[in-house]
């Protein structure tokens, strides 16, 4: 095998090896939906504070951009335990409300007539 040969096949494992492993990476981490992920800079601490105005107590523990029901997603989590997720359009007006109940994966109106 000449040395351009040799250089070439190693050139082609090496960039397989590396693209197998950034999938790895992506998959690990879910970075397969680049939708979806946490809001940052001057829009989170916006999107945070109108949250907890509107539940009124509790702190974040989740945050999305892009979510499927509104531009912002602010997960709080109330004293009790409990969890509310805020949607919030681009200019952080309150789209809806979600109160998650005992049962997993069941939602209970909050009564304000945006569910």
């Amino acid at each position: 095998m000449t040395s351009t040969r040799k250089l070439i096949v190693g050139a082609i494992v090496g960039s397989i090896a590396i693209g197998g492993s950034i999938t790895g990476v992506a998959v690990a981490s879910g970075g397969g939906d680049s939708d979806h992920h946490p809001i940052t800079g001057p829009a989170h601490r916006k999107a945070t504070q109108k949250a907890l105005q509107i539940v009124g107590e509790g702190h974040v523990s989740e945050t999305e951009q892009g979510d499927e029901e509104s531009y912002y997603q602010v997960e709080v989590t109330k004293n009790d335990g409990s969890h509310v997720d805020v949607n919030l359009d681009r200019r952080f007006q309150l789209v809806k409300t979600k109160h998650e109940t005992e049962t997993k994966g069941r939602d209970a109106n909050d009564g304000d007539g945006n569910d």
